[in-house]
């Protein structure tokens, strides 16, 4: 008798093993299949955005993302006497880029003279103007720009003169440079002097490209 009642409590016991499997054997699996489609779509994003990421961060990410292409543009602010970009095309190329550098020549007609140059440093993103001869010589003014002081805005980075430009252009100590990115929409190099009426402005049509132009000068690729 003692026995039949043991085994009876035994088989009880597996019989609800059993059951409770039944039940979550499926969440387990469900639960599983949730995480592995997770992962499948991170993986597939390859230049995912963070939450992490810093307004500089998504700034760079965003300008990274125009690489290879070429746009149009137009100048939307300039002084009135300055007539060297009147009645000419304007083409931005974003030709070169690696992980912590990118180059944009700025093509005006046929003068092929003019890259921005922006770094990423451990302080932040730095702005340069490469300025060649025909011959790919450097001109005499050339490599002056600024350099961030925060980290700026997801659409907009200030670079005010560096030390550099100070020495090289004793008048551009005062320049104040900002690129504008709106996402589909438009890119758009400014220039501000401070304590004069200086401001130039150009924008260029992300919704539209361009073929794209040859070498800037000085370029070997």
């Amino acid at each position: 008798m003692v026995l039949f009642l043991l085994s009876h409590k035994i088989l009880n016991m597996y019989k609800n093993i059993l059951v409770l499997s039944f039940i979550f054997c499926p969440i387990v699996f469900c639960l599983s299949c949730k995480n592995n489609k997770r992962a499948v779509i991170a993986g597939n994003n390859t230049n995912p955005t963070s939450p992490k990421d810093t307004t500089e961060q998504i700034f760079w990410k965003e300008l990274t993302a125009l690489c290879g292409k070429s746009f149009k543009g137009s100048i939307i602010a300039g002084p009135s006497n300055d007539t060297t970009f009147t009645g000419k095309e304007l083409i931005m190329h974003v030709r070169k880029c690696s992980e912590n550098e990118i180059k944009i020549p700025f093509f005006v007609g046929y003068d092929s003279s003019r890259t921005w140059v922006l770094t990423r440093t451990d302080k932040g993103i730095q702005l340069k103007h490469d300025h060649r001869h025909q011959n790919g010589n450097p001109d005499k003014v050339t490599m002056y720009g600024g350099h961030t002081t925060n980290f700026g805005s997801k659409i907009r980075q200030v670079f005010p003169a560096d030390q550099e430009t100070a020495d090289l252009l004793p008048v551009a100590i005062g320049n104040v440079w900002w690129i504008e990115i709106v996402s589909g929409e438009s890119y758009i190099y400014n220039l501000r002097r401070v304590n004069t009426d200086r401001l130039f402005s150009v924008s260029f049509d992300l919704k539209t490209t361009v073929e794209n132009p040859g070498p800037p000068w000085g370029w070997k690729d």
